[in-house]
């Protein structure tokens, strides 16, 4: 499967490494465009390269990982994403001052499926740092546990098995009002928590 980024932070490195070892190629983009990200795809080697924001968007899947204010540049001008599983890995924090966003009293996923009309958003690998997120799931004699929510059951499944296949424990919360308000941060219990399922 290709799995597109928008956003090539620390946490959309850390996935795509993930992605990576479980047999799949991603494409890295950011708002800076292909030729910044040299250097992220030549530590991810092969199955890695760079692109626009729009060719990202194309793949099977995409991974919305960009800072909150950057949430309108990042989804304006792709192409249609109907039907399609779209990963929400951001946090609705507003720098500088580590300040709760104004989310209209949305969750932070429900606000970002407003911004890609007919996509199936699944929000995932939000709770954990990029070291741990990177880090071998399978630790402890168990698997690290990730937190799920979103709307639509059968992306969830799809989710769940992808990421249950890289070595990861998903723990599905529900939908995006309610699940995506736990594993939100700030705000929600669940972020920072690592767990170990034995």
């Amino acid at each position: 499967m290709k799995i597109g980024f928008i956003g090539a932070g620390s946490i959309a490195t850390a996935l795509a490494g993930q992605f990576i070892r479980a047999g799949h190629e991603v494409i890295l983009s950011n708002r800076r465009g292909p030729a910044s990200l040299a250097d992220a795809v030549g530590a991810l080697g092969d199955r890695a390269r760079a692109a626009t924001q729009v060719d990202a968007a194309r793949a099977d899947w995409l991974v919305l990982s960009v800072p909150w204010q950057q949430l309108d540049a990042a989804t304006e001008g792709l192409p249609s994403l109907d039907g399609r599983i779209v990963i929400d890995t951001m946090n609705p924090v507003i720098q500088p001052g580590f300040r709760l966003a104004d989310l209209g009293g949305l969750a932070s996923s429900e606000v970002v499926a407003r911004h890609l009309p007919g996509a199936r958003v699944v929000k995932i690998a939000n709770t954990l740092p990029p070291p741990l997120l990177a880090a071998d799931p399978r630790t402890a004699g168990g698997q690290r546990v990730l937190f799920m929510s979103g709307d639509d059951v059968a992306a969830k499944r799809e989710v769940s098995q992808v990421f249950g296949a890289m070595g990861f424990a998903v723990v599905d919360l529900g939908d995006l009002a309610g699940g995506g308000r736990l594993q939100q941060f700030p705000g929600g219990p669940l972020p920072a928590l690592n767990l170990v399922k034995l």
